[in-house]
């Protein structure tokens, strides 16, 4: 039963499987972010985040845990190298992602900071956004009042 439940969820995500064939085959899909595979391959190029590290492992950082795969978490936030690049690649698939295109300043830096950490990370954020004629134009704008 549970194997035709997880058939019908690929086939609700537009995966076919062609059954014609006669014969038999087994599959098996494995979707995985890349991100955060380029934050571990970039985690030893910010002298901050190896300060960090040092101290971690000698027990003087409570809050800071590297976890089985090698990623550091500060409060269970990925910890990010300082990588422009890396942190680009972050903002931008998060600004550009169908579930929230130009959420603001405001915004980006609420839902980023609940999976994401490194320094300056608002200042960041307000500089990425400001290219943004969108999402600077939100944050602008006053609110609606109601008419009496």
């Amino acid at each position: 039963m549970s194997l035709a439940m997880d058939i019908q969820a690929l086939a609700n995500q537009f995966v076919r499987f062609d059954v014609t064939e006669p014969s038999r085959f087994l599959a098996c899909i494995v979707v995985q972010s890349s991100l955060l595979e380029r934050i571990k391959d970039h985690r030893f190029e910010d002298p901050h985040l190896l300060v960090l590290m040092d101290t971690v492992q000698w027990g003087g950082a409570k809050d800071i845990v590297i976890g089985d795969d090698g990623v550091m978490r500060l409060q269970g936030r990925i910890c990010v190298s300082n990588v422009d690049v890396l942190r680009d690649l972050i903002l931008e698939e998060f600004h550009s992602s169908c579930y929230s295109i130009h959420p603001g300043v405001t915004k980006m830096y609420c839902d980023l900071k609940q999976h994401y950490w490194w320094q300056r990370m608002k200042k960041y954020i307000v500089a990425y956004a400001s290219w943004c004629l969108n999402c600077v134009k939100y944050e602008h704008q006053k609110p609606g009042v109601l008419i009496q």
